[in-house]
């Protein structure tokens, strides 16, 4: 399928992974050592959701609107980061990964971000203009196995493409088993979109046939039954998280949940270690 950032842009899938990954790099930060954030999608870093091709969709309707909506202090994070974007109090701009990331920064850590297409990697540099990421326009899967191990002692990679390509997830996962060989205490962040149930099992079942050891898995699927042909919901494969992440995971995907069901279906959201 085809998932460009520009037209689902603060849809439910970006409050679910952004506001888990907002909540992973807080609790690596627990500790004082640095991290090297790293993208290897970073798409335009900052999305105005009034534009032709977020409005084509309506998806921020039923994502960062009801989250914005919501009362539950679990999303304050999230909401902090999105308002940071937006001086006048409406959401009218939503941050992508890259500008969620570089407001997480703390003095020792760094931003590392690549896009590879021509038009989006010219808006994520003028997004991106006066943080400190440092950007890049290389093919995401070998800027990826470059960037590993970094050079502060952790890090996190979050991979987050398009799946334009029928060969992405072929990719990731041969990407990921020569990271692991390279790194194999880093937490990597893995996006990927749920449409299709057989597709993403199949997909689980070749990542589990990777043999690492630390592999969480959290699915959040919109709708009470499948919908056929259409978005069914996103998910995250998170190698490495930290202890203090796990722990407080499962009140966050509640508040997430119950935030973002549509009209009509409760919605599902869970964590499973692939093993």
């Amino acid at each position: 399928m085809n998932y460009r950032h520009s037209f689902h842009a603060g849809n439910s899938a970006d409050v679910v992974k952004h506001g888990l990954l907002i909540a992973l790099v807080r609790a690596l930060q627990i500790k004082q050592a640095a991290l090297t954030l790293i993208d290897t999608h970073a798409g335009c870093g900052l999305y105005d959701l009034g534009s032709d091709e977020a409005q084509r969709t309506g998806e921020a309707t039923q994502g960062v609107l009801r989250a914005f909506a919501d009362a539950s202090p679990l999303l304050d994070d999230y909401r902090a980061m999105v308002r940071a974007v937006n001086a006048d109090g409406e959401t009218r701009l939503y941050p992508g990964s890259p500008r969620i990331l570089a407001q997480l920064l703390r003095p020792q850590d760094a931003l590392i971000l690549n896009e590879k297409h021509p038009e989006d990697i010219h808006a994520l540099r003028g997004a991106m203009r006066g943080t400190a990421a440092a950007v890049h326009q290389r093919d995401a899967y070998e800027f990826w196995l470059a960037m590993v191990p970094p050079r502060t002692p952790r890090g996190v990679v979050v991979v987050d493409p398009p799946y334009e390509q029928t060969d992405e997830r072929a990719r990731i996962t041969a990407t990921l088993a020569a990271a692991q060989r390279k790194w194999a205490h880093g937490v990597t962040v893995i996006w990927y979109p749920l449409k299709d149930r057989q597709t993403h099992v199949v997909w689980k079942d070749k990542l589990r046939k990777l043999g690492i050891p630390k592999l969480l898995c959290v699915e959040h699927w919109l709708y009470d039954s499948d919908q056929p042909g259409i978005y069914n919901g996103a998910g995250l494969f998170i190698v490495n998280p930290p202890y203090a992440f796990t722990e407080a995971l499962l009140p966050l995907l509640e508040a997430l949940r119950a935030a973002l069901a549509p009209e009509g279906h409760r919605g599902a959201i869970g964590a499973e270690w692939v093993a």
